[in-house]
Formats: structure tokens, sequence, C-alpha cells
């Protein structure tokens, strides 16, 4: 790797350092707390916060026909998206001991915790926790995804991509035959940097206000 994609590499990291020192201080702005992977709120502000609830019937009354309706195509996509986590969860279990590459733990990309929001019905709560396992579902397919393309194939696009997985920056560059014969073998078996990787604050222990 040359220097220059190291300087980049370090900015990265200080910027994510920065990005998690930020997030933290949303936790005393909004007066809550993350321990042992649940939210908790100050007792008044959790009473403040319910003042703003929204009743079901009030939420359905305001809901567009057009929401409604087209409500269950969006509940349809569940089972697919189970039968994806499934299947995911799978592949990764028995190849990625084979490639020697260090498991996607599931639970840093699918995360719940908008339950703990006193201003949200249950609906809304419903709603939030399908959202949540759908998105943080594919963060982590994508992260199981982009190690196993690390293994495989580490090349980069000739053209740009509006979304990169985060192995991506390892990859050689497109064109580089000899950098590809010469590299590739280092480079599919090079995942040292995830021993180093960022807390991430929804998962950080006895987080204090």
């Amino acid at each position: 790797m040359n220097n220059r994609l190291e300087e980049l590499l370090s900015r990265i990291k200080l910027l994510e350092q920065e990005l998690f020192s930020e997030l933290q201080k949303k936790e005393k702005e909004y007066f809550y707390e993350v321990r042992d992977k649940k939210v908790r709120f100050q007792k008044d502000v959790k009473e403040k916060n319910r003042l703003l609830l929204k009743t079901i019937r009030r939420y359905i009354n305001d809901a567009t026909l057009l929401n409604i309706l087209s409500g269950p195509v969006i509940w349809s996509c569940l089972l697919p998206a189970l039968f994806l986590d499934l299947v995911v969860s799978i592949f990764q279990m028995i190849c990625f001991p084979v490639y020697c590459i260090p498991k996607v733990k599931r639970s840093d990309y699918i995360l719940f915790d908008r339950q703990y929001l006193s201003y949200l019905n249950l609906i809304e709560k419903i709603n939030c926790c399908y959202c949540e396992y759908f998105t943080g579902l594919i963060g982590y397919v994508q992260e199981i995804a982009g190690r196993t393309e690390q293994y495989w194939c580490p090349i980069k696009h000739a053209q740009r991509t509006k979304t990169r997985h985060s192995r991506y920056r390892f990859f050689l560059d497109y064109g580089d035959g000899e950098g590809f014969r010469e590299n590739n073998s280092e480079i599919r078996s090079d995942f040292g940097d995830l021993d180093s990787k960022v807390p991430d604050p929804l998962v950080s222990k006895n987080t204090q206000l």
C-alpha cells in the first residue's frame, strides 16, 4: 500500500473516532445512556417524551389511503429478508473458516433500540423494528459479501460506484495485472484491521452521562 493510501486510511480512522465522539455527545444532549445494549432515558425526560405520543387512532386517521394500501407490499418483503438472513448466515458459518476470513458479527449491524422511545406508539415501534431489521440486514449482507469479494476478487471497478463496502479500499486498481498477480494472495488474507475497529456507541459498555 502506498503512502498516500495509508495517509487517507489514517484520516478515515480519525474521522471515525470524531464521529463516535459526536454520537456520544447526543447521549448528553437528549439525556439517555446506553448500557448493556439497552437505552435508558432519565425518568423526567421519558415522561416528557410520552406527552409527544400520537395515539393509534390519530395515527391511522392521519395516514393517507395510499400509505395504508401499500402497507402489505412493504411487509411482503419480510419473508425474503428472513430467508436471505438465514442463507447468508449459513454461508459465512461454513465458508469463512475455510477461507480464514473473520466472521461478521450480526449484532453489529442488526440493532433494535427504537422501542425505547416513549414518544412512539405501538404501530410506530413495530414499523421501526422492521426498518431496523431490514436496513441492518442489508449492511450485514454487504459486509459478508465484501469480505468474500476481498478473498476471491479484490479488484476495484473501472467505473465509479455510488456506494462502497468497507473492504473496497484495500482492493487492487483496475487494470493492474502485475499487482494482482504479485499481491492477490496477500490482500485476500489481510483482515488485520478488523481487530482495531472503532467501538459502536450502541454497544458500548457503561456509557456515562
